[in-house]
């Protein structure tokens, strides 16, 4: 695992990120929290100078089980424990949800979990799995976030696209009434269901837009653009990222029964940026990509922007 990434489990074969331990079965919560290592508590600790005197408006986030300080917040900042976010999510998605995967980040700053919505799409003849993904920092660095992310099941290609006219985030801050606040949060069910129904039309928008061969090569060309003054190697590497993206629109097997269309275009530009290995693989790489399942991918969200704007 990366050095970011301190403990996660992953069912059966490793996922799109390759992070984690595996796992035979999707997990119940409290199989989650264990096999995840998230079964600690975070308590919070007065702060002192030298001298024994208390830094008055600041407490300090420790986690119990080995007093690994995970950070300084406002004596305002609100706990959510491990053990409260898998609540919320059996709480949301009723009994039998099981958990694909689940970790913590960054010594326990940051933690997630990942289940499977009970409902399966057929979207333009492929079969669309949505996915609630909870996340949570213990450090102060950011607020508590519901997000959806649905996955095409055949190659799992992630279709998190940034639609204007429906919401796939829920987000708030650690402050306040927290309970009232997840249980407002319990609306992402609802969200979803909106979200996924807005995502069939899109797909079948995107259908109709059909792209002839020069145009793929345009945006391929503009999604990977060659810099200014590029070296020979720079060169090299932009016309290697280019083909990759090329093969994976023109040659992959799962498109072969889908038009020259931007249904097409989205997930071959979607499939190069959860799978294509980076030139420069970094020790953060990984953990990035996995991230990028709540927040989207810039890549995928301008290919869209594109498409739109071409249509």
């Amino acid at each position: 695992m990366t050095a970011n990434i301190e403990s996660m489990f992953y069912v059966r074969q490793a996922p799109w990120h390759g992070l984690g331990r595996r796992v035979e079965e999707a997990l119940c919560s409290e199989e989650a929290l264990r096999e995840a290592g998230l079964d600690w508590m975070v308590i919070q600790k007065p702060i002192q100078t030298e001298d024994q005197l208390e830094i008055t408006g600041y407490k300090a986030n420790i986690r119990a089980s080995d007093n690994q300080i995970l950070g300084v917040v406002t004596d305002r900042y609100k706990i959510v424990q491990n053990h409260e976010a898998f609540a919320f999510t059996d709480d949301l998605l009723g009994e039998g949800v099981r958990y694909e995967t689940a970790g913590s980040l960054q010594n326990g700053k940051k933690v997630w979990l990942l289940a499977k919505l009970p409902d399966n799409y057929i979207i333009s003849g492929d079969r669309i799995s949505p996915y609630l993904v909870f996340s949570n920092s213990h450090d102060g660095s950011g607020s508590i976030k519901v997000a959806m992310t649905p996955i095409r099941v055949v190659c799992q290609n992630t279709l998190n696209l940034a639609l204007s006219n429906a919401k796939r985030i829920w987000t708030t801050i650690h402050t306040g009434d927290i309970k009232s606040k997840l249980d407002e949060a319990k609306k992402t069910l609802l969200l979803a269901e909106y979200y996924m129904d807005k995502l069939g039309a899109e797909v079948d928008r995107l259908n109709r837009v059909k792209i002839p061969d020069h145009k793929v090569m345009e945006f391929i060309d503009l999604l990977i653009p060659m810099p200014d003054n590029a070296t020979k190697i720079q060169e090299k590497n932009i016309q290697h990222l280019r083909a990759d993206m090329k093969l994976r629109y023109f040659e992959a097997p799962d498109l072969a029964q889908v038009g020259k269309n931007g249904y097409r275009f989205i997930n071959a530009v979607s499939d190069f940026a959860t799978h294509a290995k980076p030139l420069r693989e970094s020790a953060s790489y990984k953990e990035n990509l996995f991230l990028r399942t709540m927040e989207g991918n810039p890549l995928i969200d301008k290919a869209y922007e594109m498409l739109l704007a071409s249509a």
